[in-house]
């Protein structure tokens, strides 16, 4: 087994946002939106392995995420997730769902249910960037 991290040994996507303890990057995934993932910068598993403020700015990131995300893309829902199982690095999945998207009601790792056409919004990463400097200031 190895001990490559994929979120030590990269960015993780198209980064957003970034601060001493954690970034927010844009997940290229063409079926999903606005998938974005908030990811803690230090290698470590569990959230209660942080001390109780890096918890709450850790939710409190993601909070943001999912805010802005409903702003720009007003989505039916939002998913979030931390799961690490393939991946034991703290990091939040915050995915914004459609009733049109591929697996909408089911989880975005499950079969899809429906074809769709993949959405696509011009110049998502410039907005999303602003909203979030704006949000965060």
């Amino acid at each position: 087994m190895s001990n490559a991290c994929i979120f030590c040994d990269s960015v993780g996507g198209e980064l957003l946002w970034q601060d001493d303890l954690c970034r927010v990057v844009l997940v290229d995934d063409p079926n999903y939106v606005g998938f974005c993932r908030v990811i803690l910068n230090e290698h470590i598993k569990e959230m209660t392995d942080l001390i109780e403020a890096e918890r709450i700015k850790v939710m409190q990131m993601t909070f943001v995420v999912e805010q802005v995300l409903r702003d720009v893309l007003k989505p039916t829902k939002i998913n979030l997730a931390s799961l690490g199982n393939k991946t034991p690095h703290i990091h939040w999945h915050v995915i914004p769902r459609f009733e049109t998207d591929a697996h909408f009601p089911e989880a975005v790792w499950s079969a899809a249910v429906r074809q769709t056409n993949k959405p696509k919004v011009d110049g998502l990463f410039a907005i999303l960037q602003a909203k979030l400097d704006e949000a965060l200031i």
